[in-house]
This record gives C-alpha cells, structure tokens and sequence, in this order.
C-alpha cells in the first residue's frame, strides 16, 4: 500500500502546482510549489503542514482515503491538464493539485514528466 506522506513529499517533483480547495461557498486556488513539509498529530488528526510567503497549507492526510491522477482538456484553450486529486471519504476533492503552466499549455521542464513518473510509481487510483 502506497504511503500519503511519501506522495505528498513527492510533489516536490512536480514544481509550480495550482493548489484547489472547494467547499460549499468558496473555491481556493493559490499558485506554489509543495515543499518542506512537516507534520503535526492533532486531535483532529495527523497534519501534513507547509508555510510560505503567500500561503500556508494545513491537510488533515487522516482524512484522505484515495488519491486519484488525472488527466482533462483545459476549460479554456486546446491542452491536457494534468491533476492529483486527493479524495475524502465520500469520494470528493478535498485537495486538487494541477501542473500550473505559464502560458496556456506550456508547463516547467520536466513537469509533466515528472507527474507521469508518480502516476506510473503509484498508479492511476490509490486507496488508503
């Protein structure tokens, strides 16, 4: 069985993500890199955390119970997004993390590579 903290750390790889989080009012994103990540047990439970400059980054990883790599056309423009959705209980993005490109279709060297890698590593669906 995969480990979350060890994809998670993993994303580093990926560069400059568009990190997505969606609730019932608001929608999130904020542009970064997913890097020195530490944790924190908290009664609510284990916390995967990150500070920044522009943001910080709390996720309960208790709370994820599957990870899903994806692959769609871009709501505006002809190109492939490339997505990592973390997924809670009842099966909804709790987390999205897509390659974030300069111009429309133009990612960071490497980037998609490197998403393709952790796919083939992990595979399309992961459970926890």
């Amino acid at each position: 069985m995969a480990d979350l903290k060890e994809l998670l750390e993993s994303c580093e790889s990926l560069g400059t993500l568009r990190l997505i989080v969606t609730s019932s009012a608001a929608v999130l994103e904020v542009k970064g890199k997913i890097q020195k990540l530490f944790y924190a047990e908290l009664p609510k439970g284990m916390y995967a955390n990150m500070h920044s400059d522009l943001f910080e980054f709390h996720l309960n990883i208790d709370q994820i119970k599957a990870v899903k790599f994806e692959t769609g056309e871009a709501k505006r423009g002809n190109f492939t997004t490339y997505a990592i959705r973390f997924l809670d209980a009842e099966n909804q993005p709790a987390l999205s993390a897509f390659l974030q490109w300069g111009k429309p279709g133009e990612y960071e060297p490497g980037q998609v590579e490197a998403w393709e890698g952790l796919r083939a590593q992990y595979g399309d669906h992961i459970q926890f």
